[in-house]
């Protein structure tokens, strides 16, 4: 399988650090927070990652990261996202990288303590389908959230007024090539974008959707620059430092 990481966006929440770089560059304590989703994919045993990415800071992502080698990886592969398509819409240009391979996508703001080396080698056995993973969660309300029944995802919502369960869907996703072909039925969103909520829900249509509840830490560091801070200050205590 191969891996994927989206860290597109103009991060406008997290202005005005993002006046001058992309929010994914910015630091969560001593690493760049993108080298955080990297790290986990590799974890697992992903060795061919493509970055999404956009704006006019895409050079400073290849003066950082180069061709992967620090990570372990063969190699890093880019691809620009013009304009604010959305998730979705950046996904979709992972097709020609896939091959026809499944894939393995984190958003570039997510930072996990766990492994998700089981959950991969579980996905790589299925035939067909989509993984996504939840999260218990205080403020649901702000999330994608998921309702199952009979311990079967039957709904995704997105950011609901009344939430139907407190499990977040993380920015953490598996799919078969199947996907490509779902993005391109997609209708734009109010915000004009393509959803990935909607990517989901179309594997929950076909019944082909399996998901996985992480337990350890999770935090978006790209929410605001509040929660910015608050990832970095438990990073560097998982690290030792006393603050």
């Amino acid at each position: 399988m191969k891996g994927v990481v989206l860290a597109g966006g103009l991060g406008t929440r997290l202005a005005p650090l993002t006046n001058i770089t992309n929010k994914h560059l910015l630091p969560v304590f001593d690493r760049a927070m993108v080298t955080y989703p990297i790290r986990t994919l590799v974890e697992a045993g992903i060795e061919d990652i493509l970055l999404v990415t956009g704006g006019t800071h895409y050079g400073q992502f290849v003066q950082l990261l180069q061709n992967g080698e620090e990570f372990g990886l063969r190699r890093l592969h880019y691809a620009y996202q013009k304009g604010e398509g959305g998730i979705a819409e950046a996904l979709g240009l992972a097709e020609p990288f896939a091959e026809g391979e499944k894939i393995v996508v984190m958003l570039g703001d997510n930072v996990i303590e766990d492994s998700i080396k089981d959950a991969v080698e579980d996905f790589r056995k299925l035939s067909s389908g989509a993984k996504i993973f939840l999260k218990e969660v205080q403020n649901p309300g702000e999330f994608g959230v998921a309702e199952l029944t009979g311990g079967k995802v039957v709904s995704i919502v997105e950011k609901p007024k009344e939430p139907k369960s407190n499990l977040a869907v993380l920015g953490i996703y598996m799919y078969d090539n199947a996907v490509f072909d779902i993005i391109r039925t997609l209708e734009r969103s109010e915000r004009g974008e393509l959803e990935i909520t909607d990517v989901n829900n179309a594997y929950v249509a076909r019944g082909d959707i399996t998901h996985e509840t992480l337990e350890g830490y999770w935090g978006d560091a790209g929410e605001s620059i509040e929660a910015l801070l608050k990832v970095s200050l438990h990073v560097a205590r998982k690290q030792g430092m006393k603050l």
